[in-house]
């Protein structure tokens, strides 16, 4: 927690490497790391060619990067990009001619991903407009420096994109199938958080503490979906970000109420998963008199608490055509389907399935 995490981190380092992107790197923020690094004379080598959805040619890149300078520490600083960027760079440099993997650190800039302490990585292929999540324990980095004074700037739109992605962590990992009272744990709390703060740093960006909240949930979501799993929404988000550039955080938003509402079996017969939503309720204090009225309350809640944050309701309010829309359809139901995160969805779901909650998506028809 803040700053004072680097001095352990930095006893007996004598080389670094610094993962981050461009803004970080030009802006002069990567100074969070330079300074000390500078300060105790360690030599540094700063990579900040890391762009939104990070490619497989840019962390081929930075792997060349490292095998020619062997550093003893890598440093992923910048939201979820960099960081998934660092932790497949780490990984995969072993199998490119590095004795081992790094001693890594994840210092996240953005309150959203919980990729610090996630054992996930989404690498991006443009050429077949797909997201490919990495899963692995050796992906995890050993140290995360969580601190509300590097997200003090975000500005509100990418703070509501990454606050709603915070809540959908929390929630697919409260309704997986592999949720257990550790993770409900993480969970729960991560819910409460977002739920007092998400709206209050979204209106007043340099309130600290509701930032320093923000933060936290973001971590604790991040601890249970990586142990818990995610589901059909994340399936869902990676392939519409993928084929309409559309932030993952924003993805999320915009197609949560409608998974969750499918899940929850709002269209047609309630399903066990519904049970657990009415659980959510409870927690934020939105429960009603029966399972059925509590699950729905959390669905229509999550639909006004996104369009509070001004995030869009709907594909097609995203700006997406219809014509394009039709036309990417069976190949985003195919990758959903296929995406490792939807093999932990409460619901089993065929591609039918999937293509209707596509299409109420689109259009914005949540019953």
């Amino acid at each position: 927690m803040g700053k004072d995490g680097l001095d352990e981190i930095l006893q007996g380092v004598s080389r670094a490497f610094i993962v981050t992107d461009r803004f970080m790197h030009e802006s002069g923020k990567v100074s969070y790391l330079t300074e000390p690094l500078e300060a105790r004379n360690i030599e540094y080598q700063i990579f900040s060619e890391v762009k939104p959805d990070p490619d497989i040619a840019t962390v081929t890149k930075g792997i060349g990067k490292m095998l020619e300078f062997q550093p003893q520490v890598l440093f992923a600083l910048g939201g979820g990009s960099p960081i998934d960027a660092a932790k497949a760079m780490n990984w995969l440099s072993v199998q490119g001619g590095l004795d081992k993997k790094r001693t890594f650190v994840a210092i996240p800039t953005t309150s959203g991903t919980g990729s610090e302490v996630s054992r996930f990585s989404v690498i991006s292929d443009p050429e077949q407009s797909a997201k490919y999540p990495l899963v692995s324990d050796d992906l995890l980095p050993d140290a995360a420096i969580l601190d509300a004074e590097l997200v003090r700037s975000v500005p509100p739109a990418v703070t509501a994109d990454t606050g709603i992605d915070v809540l959908t962590h929390a929630i697919e990992a409260f309704v997986s199938t592999g949720a257990n009272d550790f993770t409900d744990a993480a969970a729960e709390k991560a819910m409460k958080l977002v739920r007092s703060n998400l709206l209050k740093v979204y209106k007043n960006p340099d309130d600290l503490q509701a930032r320093q909240e923000m933060h936290n949930a973001s971590c604790l979501a991040g601890l249970a979906f990586s142990n818990a799993g995610l589901g059909l929404n994340h399936g869902m988000a990676h392939t519409l970000g993928a084929h309409f550039h559309i932030p993952h955080g924003r993805a999320n938003g915009i197609l949560l109420p409608y998974v969750m509402a499918f899940n929850a079996g709002c269209h047609e017969q309630l399903t066990p998963t519904a049970a657990r939503y009415a659980r959510i309720a409870r927690v934020l204090k939105l429960d009603g008199p029966s399972i059925r009225q509590s699950a729905f309350s959390v669905v229509r809640t999550t639909k006004q608490y996104i369009k509070q944050l001004h995030i869009p309701d709907s594909i097609e309010a995203a700006g997406v055509s219809r014509e394009d829309f039709d036309a990417a359809l069976d190949e985003m139901v195919e990758a959903a389907y296929q995406d490792a995160c939807t093999k932990t969805n409460p619901r089993t779901c065929s591609k039918e399935d999937i293509k209707g909650v596509f299409l109420r998506a689109y259009t914005g028809r949540l019953v």
